[in-house]
């Protein structure tokens, strides 16, 4: 990491891993990824004085179009997880104010059809494409310095999901 920004704190953020009823994870397509394939699970800050639970579902449903009566809560994750941004982000990302994110995760089953899913229900967009993967898959999907959180996240909920 470049020791200019090492003091900087990390962005409160939640994150959501969404499994439908045949145990596959919901991933988007980041549209504004200019360096091609990348792929997340819905995840966003959490605003000053919001709680984990309303931030999960308004960021859910701000990604994906999902509403809380769609989804029931399996699990939260035990801690945080940490991600440090690569250098060639530091500094650019969030006005600069933040070194990486402390993410808590929470698994959500998807109860809707696959038409409840709309991903331009909130401008900006954040995702192109969306479609159901299978969670071993996970990993290779998601951008590098995300990959250990997000096989983390797995092995956490594997055996919920």
């Amino acid at each position: 990491m470049n020791e200019e920004f090492a003091g900087l704190p990390y962005r409160p953020c939640v994150g959501v891993m969404l499994v439908n009823a045949a145990g596959r994870v919901f991933v988007g397509k980041r549209i504004d990824n200019k360096e091609g394939d990348a792929w997340q699970m819905p995840q966003g800050g959490i605003d000053d004085g919001e709680e984990l639970h309303p931030a999960a579902f308004r960021e859910l449903e701000e990604e994906t179009g999902v509403s809380p009566d769609l989804v029931t809560v399996i699990a939260e994750s035990r801690e945080e997880l940490l991600y440090d941004l690569p250098d060639f982000l530091l500094g650019k990302m969030w006005g600069g104010k933040y070194r990486g994110q402390r993410q808590k995760w929470l698994l959500m089953r998807f109860k809707g059809e696959d038409t409840d899913i709309q991903l331009d229900a909130h401008e900006p967009a954040e995702f192109c494409e969306w479609k159901w993967l299978e969670p071993e898959l996970l990993p290779e999907m998601i951008v590098p310095f995300k990959k250990r959180v997000y096989r983390q996240v797995l092995d956490e909920f594997r055996d919920l999901i």
